[in-house]
């Protein structure tokens, strides 16, 4: 069952907003995401939180220009999904820029699995460096910094996850989510974590007069990398990630941006004019994300480094290939996790447990976020690891929050995860196989006892009815060109409408003809071929389709069901 809801618009907020100059629809939008002064839309550069402010930072510039000025060899350990693999680029390019001596690993995901582990580490140490620098991961690694300072190698942290009970015995610490750390905004990504310590490290490069006779590097230009990665990484979208967002997308917009992003969206088959947060999340990202889950990351990782046009989309059309492997495996295994789902009573159940031994490691992700997005319950979907082992990646619901709910299962069964972490709305864990039944049954237990009914039952929040006479191409053009994501979600409407016409697309859209007085429009909903009654009540985005040089206003339905 799927409720639909109206957002709650604020009258005084929206005339606030629009005293200050907003266009009257983006007044009512923002407003109904919390918006309350025009401050909060400031995405100018100035608008950035300063970085003194989160822990840790200044040491660690430090430490980072004291290396440079010795001419150490630095080593940068990277997670293996978009945000590691554009953090990556981010310290690359930047410390470059800086005169360090710098070089990257990124442990493969299949061997050696998921941070800078004491393996990880001793990998690190063959490459030599006078200091390590993880990006994206390294706040739970407690071992692994051990080990590097066994080896006498330093470690700095820079992380965004959520701590465990231990921090690692590092130089520095930079994580806003660590605890001590006042930095106002916890939702920052890996990258813009490491964005930040590039900032901080200039800063104290300025300081010691290292720019007193050359110019300063230009940071700003990494801003595309920085959008990407706080996109592809579904963290909210507060107002400081905003403003990263939107200067990254900006210098894209305007063709300033590195040669891998503009090979991606030249394969993809986007516009870097008019690039939008779309394109970040659902054309740019699963393409680099696929080379961390069925390949090598650092594939992903040199298309975003090289300066070479040329070798950028050398890269890109491999990255490209790879993800459409990816897509036929997701594939395969969705089919294989409907007949597993067959067997069960979702509707009876507050989460879900799914496994099957064909399934592949670094596609578990996808799949559980999929059937986390038709059933609406946590969702941790298994696939074999090594040494008898199983590897798990699940996805969440609002009103649970994932991580918190594993550590809850790992303090009631002291003996059952080997290893777990993540976030809110995603997390990750390792189990011995013949445990399997015993987390499905623990994990269950949590999720009854945290989830409300109300919770799970399904509901979209929408912005209600959209005036007739914002169904246009200018006005779906200002809409598409804000940012949106994570926690500021796009718009997303809902409204009763005549059933005209309608007919099955390649044997799974449904496409549609509407009408509402005397308008009519064209919709669709993608992969679902369930035939509409005559008057429907549909929740739907307004999006522009091109076909033979016309452009027309198109609706999405997101959901629809007979209109009372």
């Amino acid at each position: 069952m799927t409720r639909i809801t109206v957002r709650d618009v604020p009258p005084r907020a929206v005339w606030s907003l629009e005293q200050g100059g907003v266009h009257p629809l983006l007044a009512r939008l923002y407003a109904a995401r919390g918006v309350r002064s025009m401050d909060e839309l400031d995405t100018r550069a100035s608008a950035l939180l300063p970085p003194d402010e989160l822990k840790g930072i200044v040491a660690a510039a430090r430490r980072l220009a004291e290396a440079i000025a010795a001419g150490q060899r630095l080593l940068i350990v990277a997670d293996y999904d978009c945000d590691g693999a554009t953090g990556c680029a981010v310290g690359l390019r930047a410390l470059r820029m800086m005169g360090a001596a710098v070089d990257y690993l990124v442990p493969d995901r299949f061997t050696l699995g998921y941070g800078l582990s004491p393996e990880v580490a001793r990998l690190a140490a063959t490459r030599k460096p006078d200091l390590v620098i993880t990006v994206d991961n390294g706040i739970a690694s407690v071992e692994g910094v051990a080990e590097l300072r066994r080896l006498d190698i330093d470690t700095l942290i820079t992380d965004h996850h959520l701590p465990g009970a231990q921090l690692p015995d590092a130089v520095a610490i930079v994580n806003p989510n660590q605890p001590g750390c006042g930095f106002p905004s916890k939702a920052l990504a890996g990258v813009g974590v490491m964005f930040y310590l590039m900032l901080a490290t200039r800063a104290e490069l300025r300081r010691r007069g290292s720019y007193a006779t050359q110019p300063e590097p230009r940071l700003a230009a990494l801003l595309d990398l920085v959008a990407l990665g706080t996109v592809a990484d579904v963290v909210p979208l507060d107002h400081n990630n905003r403003v990263l967002v939107a200067q990254g997308l900006a210098r894209i917009r305007s063709g300033r941006m590195q040669p891998g992003i503009a090979a991606l969206l030249a394969i993809a088959g986007r516009e870097p004019a008019r690039a939008a947060g779309f394109d970040l999340g659902f054309a740019i990202g699963p393409r680099l994300n696929a080379a961390g889950r069925l390949a090598d990351m650092a594939l992903g990782i040199e298309c975003l480094i090289t300066d070479d046009p040329a070798r950028a989309m050398n890269i890109a059309q491999q990255l490209d290939a790879i993800n459409r492997e990816r897509r036929s495996i997701e594939a395969d295994m969705r089919d294989d996790a409907e007949l597993l789902l067959a067997r069960l009573d979702p509707g009876s159940r507050a989460s879900l447990t799914l496994f099957d031994p064909g399934w592949h490691q670094g596609v578990i992700g996808i799949l559980a976020g999929r059937v986390k997005e038709k059933l609406h319950r946590p969702t941790f979907a298994f696939a074999p690891g090594n040494d008898g082992e199983l590897k798990a990646s699940g996805r969440s619901i609002p009103g649970l929050h994932l991580r918190d709910a594993l550590d809850l299962v790992a303090k009631r069964h002291p003996d059952l995860l080997l290893r777990f972490g993540g976030h809110a709305a995603a997390a990750g864990l390792s189990l011995r196989a013949a445990d399997l039944p015993r987390f499905e049954t623990a994990f269950e237990q949590v999720c009854g006892e945290l989830l409300s009914p109300a919770e799970l039952s399904r509901s979209l929040e929408t912005d209600g009815a959209l005036e007739s006479g914002y169904y246009s191409i200018d006005a779906v053009r200002m809409m598409q060109q804000e940012v949106w994501g994570q926690g500021f979600p796009p718009p997303l409407f809902a409204d009763r409408f005549d059933v005209i016409s309608q007919r099955i697309l390649k044997d799974k859209h449904l496409k549609l003809k509407l009408q509402k007085g005397t308008q009519r429009y064209d919709a669709i909903r993608f992969n679902a071929a369930e035939a509409a009654p005559d008057r429907i009540t549909a929740a739907f985005r307004v999006d522009i389709n091109e076909w033979n040089g016309t452009q027309s206003v198109q609706l999405l339905l997101e959901h629809f069901e007979a209109a009372t």
